[in-house]
């Protein structure tokens, strides 16, 4: 019998092997070997007995049990299908979606009284309390309820204990995780559905989706695969909940006590990834999912969900203004973080207080920021060039090609364009048109002349020379033109003008004319700026705000459609890039547009100090910090930061500073002025440290800062630059753009190709 039983053995093996690990390969294996190391150390540590990790993004899968999940009273190996105590997931995973489709009925209200539907939720200043508030944990309630104070008997005790409660706060005053806020959403359902929350939840969330594992009170048959929790007098728990008010409650309540594996929570995740449908509209997920608490307060709650910067790289905390994440986490150590832009997520899944204590914490940081590091071959951005590569070509094919590019061109792993177009199969590279830097992009507001490339000896015909635009002898012989150069995000940003020039051209010459899209490097969401009203220059090219929110490729399409170019135009897509990401979230290696915008928080502020460039007044060009600080020989830099903070721009700090520009404007001389901290680049609007800054110029140094002759150079707005010397507030100059920017929000409509 022994072979029966070497043979058991094997199989065993071979099937805990096949339920513990499944790992695409596009996942970086470097990175998940560092995941796989940092669990591994939890573990040796005592932090968790075991854990189960599961990483999706873009359909890509990674799953993997470690440890063991129960170590007492025996040992039994995790699996992926391991059953948890999910502990406070249950908010998320439950009652809120539960709550929120009431919302979406019309049966409950964000806004209204708690009192609304707990008619005894009264006294101590509770009938302030708003729905809302109990899901942003806002309320002010406390976060328990004290054992020392009460221990209920019943799921009727607790709700009859907190509805007549003293909350220690006000509410609104600030932020505090209870669960007591989660009691009664829970009561709430109950009441306004007519059902428990296992039946109703059931029917609309686990059934819906194909959770078949996830449940309250789990039976006999899923208690082989539970992992065990917390002993308790003597008795090791599994399957009864852990929550001490949730099992003296009976097991069934809205704040704790969900069971349920990895596979059913990647089921929950996945939806909302993909928007929402069929758990919950799209609208309410976009609700759900942005900062709801009252400002200020940290940590930023959505309705329900925590909402934090995502995570990145191997930092320790991710960079101010990165883009939002959103997620929870379980007292017996289980999580769920969502990056919708990646649309990537990772869950957790530990029982770290088996059998007494442990902490997840340290752990879940390091496995959030490997994750992510591990999925970024999949989630990271593809420019047009690498989209075009990977099809060999084939657009460009029997082609004989013109290349406007400079050194941005390049694909992800660092090839110029140019070399990859010279030795595309198919295509005949026959020459180079290099924009303002020139063709390496080294040159700064000069004259660019025309010149042959050394490495593949094909003439480079300048468009920032004598002309700005194609010549009809430069463009003979040509079937096509293709542009491939990376844009900043900013109207007076002279690329597109190039662009846009060229594209005259080519429908004059009939020639077909090719965007290898890039990102916008500021991202794809906001809008910002007047649009543009003074006759077209190469510095506003298009009727478009300072700041479009548009790629290359987008803003092609709207000058063939708004132009009336007859041009046969083909925009190359970027691949995974959505309208929030910015620059260094991409996974693109970051190149000097130009030689004064070095990174990607110059990129940001670029909007709202480049409009003041054409003043007398130093923007930092000819130091190391351009568009990061701005000053004059003259200017009175304490002066102008109090005004800065005055007016309490989100996102940006003032400080006075000293410098002395090595060219540029006062080169060589000392100014005063002011050093522009980014804090947060997506809450910063960039144009109200301009308009701060053009107005105090205005009001103390007209004469010496050539308001009146330069202020409308780049902003292309009379109306503005006039309100901005008679001394208007930033609210009152943005009520001048509102109706243009939300004409210009339909009018691109049409043209943007990347989701939000």
């Amino acid at each position: 019998m022994s072979w029966l039983r070497g043979l058991a053995g094997t199989l065993l093996g071979v099937l805990l092997a096949m339920n513990s690990a499944a790992a695409s390969s596009r996942f970086d294996q470097s990175a998940l070997a560092g995941l796989e190391e940092a669990v591994a150390s939890a573990i040796r540590r005592g932090d968790v007995p075991g854990a189960v990790v599961h990483i999706e993004c873009q359909g890509q899968v990674y799953t993997k049990a470690y440890g063991q999940r129960s170590v007492k009273p025996r040992r039994e190996p995790m699996t992926v299908d391991t059953v948890f105590d999910l502990a406070s997931l249950t908010k998320i995973v439950a009652t809120t979606p539960l709550l929120l489709r009431l919302v979406e009925r019309g049966q409950v209200s964000l806004d209204a009284h708690v009192r609304t539907y707990l008619a005894e939720f009264t006294g101590h200043g509770k009938e302030a309390i708003t729905v809302r508030q109990l899901l942003t944990h806002s309320s002010g309630l406390a976060p328990g309820i004290p054992s020392a104070e009460f221990v209920p008997r019943s799921y009727d005790d607790v709700i009859a204990w907190i509805c007549r409660c003293r909350p220690p706060a006000d509410p609104g005053s600030g932020t505090v995780y209870s669960d007591l806020n989660y009691h009664l959403l829970g009561e709430i359902v109950r009441r306004v559905s007519g059902e428990e929350l296992d039946r109703l939840a059931r029917r609309e969330i686990w059934e819906p989706l194909g959770m078949t594992e996830t449940g309250w009170l789990p039976g006999t048959a899923l208690r082989p695969r539970i992992a065990p929790t917390e002993e308790v007098d003597g008795v090791v728990l599994r399957g009864e909940v852990h929550d001490p008010t949730s099992r003296r409650a009976g097991g069934l309540t809205a704040h704790a006590g969900l069971f349920g594996t990895a596979a059913d929570l990647a089921k929950f995740a996945r939806v909302l990834v993909n928007g929402g449908p069929p758990l919950l509209q799209r609208r309410t997920v976009a609700e759900m999912i942005v900062t709801q608490s009252p400002p200020g307060l940290e940590p930023e709650r959505g309705l329900g969900w925590e909402i934090r910067p995502a995570f990145d790289r191997t930092v320790n905390e991710p960079p101010p203004g990165t883009h939002c994440a959103y997620g929870h986490t379980g007292w017996t150590g289980t999580s769920i973080w969502i990056d919708p832009p990646r649309q990537l997520f990772v869950i957790l899944l530990t029982n770290r207080n088996h059998p007494s204590g442990g902490d997840a914490k340290p752990l879940r940081r390091k496995v959030a920021t490997l994750a992510t590091e591990a999925a970024r071959p999949v989630w990271a951005v593809r420019n047009g060039i690498d989209v075009l590569a990977e099809e060999n070509f084939a657009p460009l094919a029997g082609l004989r090609v013109g290349l406007i590019t400079n050194h941005t061109g390049t694909s992800r792993d660092g090839d110029s364009s140019i070399d990859l177009l010279a030795k595309a199969p198919g295509v005949k590279l026959v020459s180079l048109f290099s924009p303002e830097h020139g063709i390496r992009g080294d040159l700064d507001q000069e004259k660019i002349a025309s010149e042959i490339d050394e490495r593949t000896g094909l003439p480079i015909h300048s468009l920032y020379g004598e002309t700005r635009q194609p010549l009809p002898e430069q463009l003979a012989g040509l079937d096509a033109l293709v542009f491939d150069i990376q844009d900043a995000g900013c109207r007076f940003y002279t690329y597109v003008s190039t662009m846009g020039l060229a594209m005259e051209a080519a429908a004059k010459q009939k020639l077909r004319f090719f965007v290898l899209d890039r990102v916008n490097p500021i991202g794809g969401v906001h809008l910002d700026g007047p649009v543009e009203v003074s006759a077209p220059r190469f510095t506003s090219f298009h009727a478009v705000p300072i700041r479009h929110g548009m790629t290359a490729g987008e803003l092609a399409q709207m000058f063939v459609a708004e132009r009336g170019l007859d041009l046969d135009l083909t925009v190359v897509p970027l691949r995974n890039w959505s309208r929030a990401l910015t620059f260094d979230e991409t996974g693109l290696k970051w190149t000097n547009p130009s030689p004064n915008l070095r990174n990607i928080t110059e990129a940001t502020l670029y909007p709202g100090i480049g409009f003041l460039e054409f003043l007398q007044l130093s923007v930092g060009r000819g130091t190391a910090a351009p568009f990061e600080q701005v000053g004059a020989p003259w200017l009175n830099g304490n002066a102008l930061a109090a005004a800065l903070r005055d007016v309490r721009i989100p996102g940006l700090s003032a400080a006075p500073v000293t410098f002395r520009p090595e060219s540029s404007v006062f080169s060589g001389e000392t100014c005063h002025g002011v050093k522009l901290t980014v804090t947060n680049r997506h809450t910063l609007r960039p144009m109200d440290a301009g308009l701060v800054i053009a107005r105090y110029l205005a009001a103390h140094h007209t004469d010496e800062a050539k308001v009146a002759e330069k202020l409308d150079f780049l902003l292309c707005h009379p109306a503005t630059a006039d309100a901005l010397r008679r001394g208007q507030s930033v609210d009152e100059i943005r009520a001048l753009w509102e109706p243009e920017l939300q004409a210009f929000a339909r009018r691109r409509a049409p043209f943007l190709l990347y989701p939000q």
